[in-house]
C-alpha cells in the first residue's frame, strides 16, 4: 500500500489520510486487488518480458480496468517494466526524475514493485508518494510533479493515455525541498 511523506517528515500510511493529503491537488489514489496478478504470477517477478508476454498483461488488465478508460478518455495502454538491466533505466529517470507536469491526465496502475511520485502542493510545499502494488494512481492535467522508481528498481505498471503528446514533460524548474533528498 502506499505511503506520503509529508513536507515535516510525517509519514503517513492510511489510504484515507493520503488521499485527503492528495485531494487539493485533484489527485486520485486507490488500491484495487482485481486478482489478475494470480493468473501471472511469474511474468510479475521476471525483468524481462517479451511482446507478447506484455500484450497478455495489458489485454488481461484492460478487460478488468475498462472503467479506467471510459473515466479517463483512454485510447490506448502500455507497460512500462523498469528493472536495473533496462536499456531506457537512466533516460526514465533523467526524462521524469524532475518537476513538470503534462497536457493531459496520467492515470498508472501499478502491478509489481514500486516507485516514488512527488508532488507541489498548492500552498508550494512538497510531498513524495510511494506506491506499490495494486496502487491505481491518477495525476491531473497541469499538476507539478516529477517520479522515479525506488531504490529497489523494479517496477511494472500499466499506463493509460488519451493521446502520446500527453505524456510529454514540461519542465517547470522547481527544485526539490532540501528535506526530501536528506536520508531519515
Amino acid at each position: 500500500m502506499a505511503k506520503l511523506l509529508l513536507d515535516e517528515g510525517t509519514i503517513e500510511s492510511d489510504l484515507s489520510e493520503i488521499v485527503r493529503e492528495l485531494a487539493p491537488l485533484g489527485i486520485e489514489l486507490r488500491h484495487y486487488d482485481p486478482g489478475t496478478s494470480l493468473l501471472f504470477p511469474n511474468l510479475l517477478d521476471q525483468e524481462v518480458l517479451t511482446e507478447s508476454e506484455k500484450l497478455y498483461i495489458i489485454e488481461l488488465h484492460n478487460s478488468v480496468f475498462e472503467f479506467i478508460q471510459q473515466e479517463n478518455g483512454t485510447v490506448w495502454s502500455d507497460l512500462l517494466n523498469i528493472h536495473p538491466g533496462s536499456p531506457s533505466l537512466h533516460q526514465s529517470i533523467a526524462t521524469y526524475g524532475r518537476y513538470h507536469t503534462h497536457t493531459t491526465v496520467e492515470p498508472i496502475y501499478v502491478l509489481a514493485g514500486e516507485a516514488i511520485y512527488g508532488f507541489v502542493r498548492p500552498d508550494g510545499s512538497q510531498v513524495q508518494l510511494l506506491i506499490q502494488a495494486q496502487d491505481y494512481l491518477y495525476i491531473p492535467a497541469g499538476v507539478e510533479h516529477w517520479c522515479s522508481p525506488s531504490a529497489l528498481l523494479n517496477f511494472k505498471a500499466v499506463r493509460y493515455f488519451a493521446n502520446a503528446e500527453g505524456w510529454v514533460p514540461k519542465y517547470t524548474g522547481t527544485q526539490m525541498t532540501d528535506y526530501l533528498n536528506k536520508p531519515r
